[in-house]
């Protein structure tokens, strides 16, 4: 049995691969360090541990990734913070902004038997309310067909998938302006030079976004007429 701050490295080793856009990329230690709330030489102290336990592979000033072991477990954890997440919303009511700490604190608590009771209760559901795939009880996630809306093509009917920025001011803005998983799109022509994306949801007022925030919206290809009638 794995303890919870191992659990906790792996998982958020697995989030920053997410973020850097590939499963494949090493992920820099600081950054790790960042996620976890300790130093760097904490980190890294935790990093060669967990390298020595198989758990990631550590190529020392370049950064970790997970091995296929590291990546099960990882998965297990994101599966019940996911799930979580998903029944606080919807089965009590609480606002996909604040969900996330509280996944955080009760992913590592929860037994197998009430999660398989929690997921059975939401119908098995394949997202969580940020558009994050939940990962299946045994087995890897498939790669999603999705793009950055930074790098997607602009006066195009794109959805929404996922919104990675897990900041609850950030979930508030964008859902103030209509930017929620399964939500149509469409970004306006920008100079190549510009620091900022413009994005319109429907019939609401367009909403601009730095493209470090936009980055962290995942939009597919969609259509301006899915879930509005004929």
């Amino acid at each position: 049995m794995t303890s919870i701050t191992v659990e906790n490295y792996l998982k958020h080793v697995y989030e920053e691969q997410q973020l850097l856009g590939a499963e494949t990329d090493l992920v820099p230690v600081g950054r790790v360090a960042a996620a976890m709330g300790v130093t760097a030489g904490t980190a890294t102290s935790m990093v060669k541990s967990l390298a020595k336990a198989r758990l990631i592979r550590y190529e020392p000033r370049r950064g970790v990734r997970l091995t296929d072991s590291g990546a099960r477990i990882a998965l297990q954890v994101v599966r019940r913070h996911r799930l979580i997440e998903s029944f606080l919303v919807k089965a009590l009511g609480l606002d996909w902004a604040e969900v996330h700490a509280e996944a955080e604190e009760l992913e590592h608590a929860i037994s197998d038997k009430v999660l398989a009771r929690i997921d059975a209760y939401l119908g098995h559901p394949a997202a969580d309310p940020h558009g994050d795939p939940i990962p299946p009880h045994a087995g890897r996630l498939p790669r999603q067909n999705v793009t950055r809306l930074t790098d997607c093509r602009t006066d195009v009917p794109l959805r929404i998938a996922r919104v990675l920025n897990q900041d609850p001011d950030f979930l508030r803005y964008v859902a103030s302006h209509g930017l929620t998983p399964g939500e149509s799109v469409t970004v306006a022509p920008r100079e190549p030079a510009a620091d900022a994306v413009t994005i319109r949801a429907g019939a609401r007022e367009p909403v601009t976004l730095g493209t470090a925030a936009a980055a962290t919206i995942l939009v597919e290809a969609g259509s301006l007429d899915d879930g509005q009638g004929a």
